[in-house]
């Protein structure tokens, strides 16, 4: 009954706005309510955001999760895109996509991309193998010299390891390979991600464990979307503002976030 809601208000919407203002010519809302697809970015290897099973090449996730609600409450299909980390912003940028699944906020992104408003926050955590706890007692243990960190290329984990770590070893993996499987296999003592992100991992591989230092850098989650379409990032930030008055958000976090 809420779906059907929903996509009732939007459509009413759509229907009683001047075209000037909700489907302005040359905005991606224009040629995606003309197309009937909704063309939706994602790297499927954040879990539990957006996680790609590579038997089916099936998506699911809670960004997976807000993407279909988006697609029907627009009344359009979804074609989710493949997309990876280091390029994620080209592809929102050229045409590629509509607009991405969840991102950190990051100002070097924002220079050339748009951002939708946040839904969710995450920090920055180090992980490592249980094995190695005793090893690191603070942050600055890790900016050592004989410390190998592995990120993950195009992240923004990336750019923290620099920051943070200057003295360390610094590994950035290229997708779809992951920093964590560096970890796995012995070739890096860090690896630095989401606390998110880090408690599915714990959970999923016990030989591994999150240093307990207070998270960095929270970070805020949001869509990327054209920079210079405004009619567009209008309506997604409509859609999760009423989405949020609805609980949508805080559904899918006890689903994906138990």
């Amino acid at each position: 009954m809420i779906k059907i809601f929903s996509r009732l208000v939007f459509s009413a919407l759509l229907a009683v706005l001047p075209l000037s203002q909700a489907v302005a010519d040359g905005s991606r809302l224009h040629s995606i309510l003309e197309s009937g697809v909704l063309r939706v970015g994602t790297t499927g290897d954040w879990d539990p955001m957006s996680v790609r099973n590579p038997a089916t090449n099936q998506y699911q996730g809670f960004d997976i999760d807000v993407a279909k609600a988006l697609a029907e409450d627009m009344g359009v299909k979804l074609k989710l895109v493949p997309a990876d980390w280091k390029t994620l912003v080209n592809g929102v940028v050229a045409n590629k996509y509509d607009m991405s699944t969840s991102a950190s906020i990051n100002m070097g992104r924002a220079k050339v991309a748009g951002y939708s408003q946040s839904y969710f926050s995450v920090g920055t955590v180090p992980l490592v193998r249980k094995a190695d706890l005793e090893k690191f007692s603070n942050w600055d243990d890790i900016n050592k010299g004989d410390v190998k960190v592995a990120v993950t290329l195009g992240t923004v984990f990336e750019q923290e390891a620099k920051e943070y770590f200057p003295a360390a070893s610094l590994k950035a993996v290229e997708a779809p390979a992951r920093d964590f499987q560096e970890l796995l296999s012995g070739r890096a003592n860090v690896a630095l991600t989401s606390n998110l992100e880090a408690s599915k991992l714990v959970a999923k591989y016990p030989q591994l464990a999150v240093l307990p230092f207070p998270p960095r850098k929270a970070k805020p989650l949001a869509i990327l979307l054209p920079q210079d379409d405004q009619v567009w990032i209008n309506y997604i930030n409509h859609w999760i503002t009423f989405r949020k008055a609805q609980g949508f958000f805080t559904e899918l976090e006890a689903r994906w976030m138990p």
